[in-house]
């Protein structure tokens, strides 16, 4: 039986974050397009290319591979608040982890920056992984594994792109059957274009270490509350909870 108090409380995080993922972005934030373009210029055209086979590889791995797939915890009998701390134990490790990975290879420029970013491809995905089984998700089956690209997805992308996951990531369900084509090619671009500045940042002598700790504690923060929203939509629609 769920604590009627935490549930109430869980719906209000969840409008907020649902408003906070169809609003526009700030003004600030747009304007960092023409400071990325800027940016790309100075970096490699095998830098580039690295970052493109990364995201490449780590979404076909996720599909079709088990390299993080982990037996769906026993946590049936759990109550959603235990599966939310269990979920936020698991982030904060990955944090820092991703913290301290970015760290070591933002001080060493443009080599070690490139090593960064599949490193940092797989401590996310790790934690995806882990999160979701600590709410019951057997992330050996494919409709699982489409689920926990669409949470990245949904964590890393455009405004645009943003507001045409969200409903599907919500409403899960409705939606699965229809996901099996999705672009993946899109999505690898809108993953690029969504970190690619801070990931370029990382490669720049002098605050390459301390962009690298910053960007990826704060990747793994965005990644990890889209995930727990995202789950907790899936356990409430499964036990017909609503907003009103």
């Amino acid at each position: 039986m769920e604590d009627t108090r935490y549930l109430k409380y869980v719906l209000l995080e969840l409008r907020a974050w649902e408003q906070d993922m169809l609003k526009k972005s700030s003004w600030l934030h747009r304007t960092t397009k023409s400071t990325q373009v800027r940016l790309q210029a100075l970096i490699p055209e095998k830098a580039h290319q690295a970052l493109t086979d990364a995201v490449r590889t780590m979404t076909e791995t996720c599909l079709t591979g088990s390299k993080w797939t982990t037996k769906p915890k026993d946590t049936l009998s759990w109550s959603l608040e235990q599966k939310d701390q269990k979920a936020s134990e698991v982030l904060r490790q990955y944090k820092k982890s991703a913290a301290i990975e970015g760290a070591g290879t933002g001080a060493g420029g443009i080599l070690l920056g490139l090593a960064d970013f599949p490193l940092l491809l797989g401590i996310k995905m790790k934690c995806l992984f882990e999160m979701v089984s600590w709410y019951g998700l057997d992330t050996r089956l494919y409709e699982e594994r489409l689920f926990i690209l669409h949470l990245f997805q949904l964590a890393f992308s455009s405004d645009s792109y943003r507001k045409q996951l969200f409903p599907v990531v919500k409403h899960w369900n409705q939606h699965k059957e229809r996901l099996k084509e999705t672009d993946w090619r899109a999505f690898q671009q809108e993953y690029r274009d969504h970190i690619d500045l801070v990931k370029m940042m990382q490669m720049l002598p002098g605050v390459g270490a301390i962009v690298g700790a910053y960007a990826n504690y704060n990747l793994l923060d965005v990644l990890g509350k889209t995930t727990v929203n995202g789950c907790r939509f899936r356990i409430l629609a499964q036990e017909k909870f609503s907003e009103e």
